[in-house]
């Protein structure tokens, strides 16, 4: 294949990370960029020797190779829709959607569709995870304690629950996807928010969020997410097998068993890159190492969501039940 022509639906943060990456790519070219705000996709793309577009169909026109759909949580949908009929590969940044109807029906799309897709979890490709995979093959996970604490990031619709999702669905989902990596599925979750929303205008998310979860392996963990401070203060899981303890953040693993202890340190920036190499070399057909195909991505936005639902209404929500129309937002049974 000739350089890989790729086009971007987004011209926001996470755009401008995805452009950079990608423009240190010598097989790649950056086409265009369309934005709701057309004075931004303009900026972006001039930066990267692209052009503006009006629209997603107009971006289409253009015969991209591949897609960039990098667009907040309440705007997922129409942009995959038309990716997935036009059959262009497709790069989707996490969280997929706000709601779990939109990320289900586009998965069925792409499955109908058989299109290559990839899902912004970069985290999955962190250098120590095929290390602590080893060291957890022999030992069951007994319990495991995620936590995502930080501060409101600086976007209007963040605060927003039916914007955002909350900071669960928005943040935590990288520390959830990770837990599902090395830990399992994830059958049953109680979680309570605080009812409080942070101190920012039209806020109505919670500002705190605990939830206990239960593993289908009989496992048992926790998950905390905060958006009360004005810095990160933490993100990443902690685990515990028999004789094994396991810290682990986007800098490093912290390793800590009969052997003593002992740190594997990672690179953020890294892993980031490799997400988009990985997409780029399977649109290329000269590589095979997407960790996050959007089907797989599915699993954490359910899980999320359930999080999410559960803190919202108080009840226990068992994710092996089966799927009741329009009970809850996330699609996800629910006990009182």
């Amino acid at each position: 294949m000739r350089r890989c022509r790729v086009g971007l639906v987004g011209a926001g943060g996470v755009a401008q990370r995805h452009a950079r990456v990608l423009g240190g790519f010598d097989d790649v070219e950056l086409i265009g960029v369309t934005d709701v705000a057309p004075a931004a996709a303009t900026a972006l793309a001039a930066q990267h020797g692209g052009r503006a577009f009006a629209d997603v169909a107009e971006l289409l026109a253009a015969g991209p190779d591949a897609v960039y759909v990098c667009v907040p949580p309440f705007a997922h949908g129409p942009a995959e829709e038309a990716v997935i009929d036009a059959g262009v590969p497709m790069f989707v940044e996490k969280p997929v959607a706000v709601d779990l109807a939109t990320a289900e029906r586009i998965a069925d799309l792409v499955a109908g569709r058989g299109l290559l897709t990839a899902v912004g979890h970069h985290w999955r490709y962190l250098s120590f995870l095929d290390q602590a995979r080893e060291l957890l093959a022999d030992r069951p996970v007994r319990m495991v304690s995620g936590a995502w604490l930080d501060k409101v990031p600086p976007v209007a619709w963040w605060s927003r629950r039916d914007r955002s999702g909350g900071p669960v669905v928005e943040q935590a989902a990288h520390v959830l996807d990770l837990i599902r990596t090395l830990a399992g599925e994830v059958t049953e979750v109680t979680a309570y928010g605080n009812g409080t929303p942070p101190p920012v205008d039209g806020a109505d998310i919670d500002s705190v969020t605990t939830a206990t979860l239960r593993f289908a392996s009989g496992a048992v963990g926790t998950l905390s997410a905060a958006c009360v401070l004005s810095w990160k203060h933490r993100a990443g899981l902690e685990i515990l097998a028999d004789g094994l303890a396991l810290s682990l953040t986007e800098d490093g693993l912290l390793i800590r068993d009969a052997d003593g202890e002992r740190h594997v340190p990672a690179d953020p920036e890294a892993a980031r890159v490799a997400v988009d190499r990985a997409f780029i070399d399977a649109v290329r057909g000269i590589g095979d190492d997407v960790r996050v195909p959007y089907a797989e991505a599915l699993g954490t936005q359910r899980l999320a969501l359930a999080v999410a639902d559960s803190a919202r209404t108080g009840g226990t929500i068992r994710l092996a039940a089966p799927v009741e129309p329009a009970v809850l937002s996330s699609g996800v049974t629910v006990d009182a």
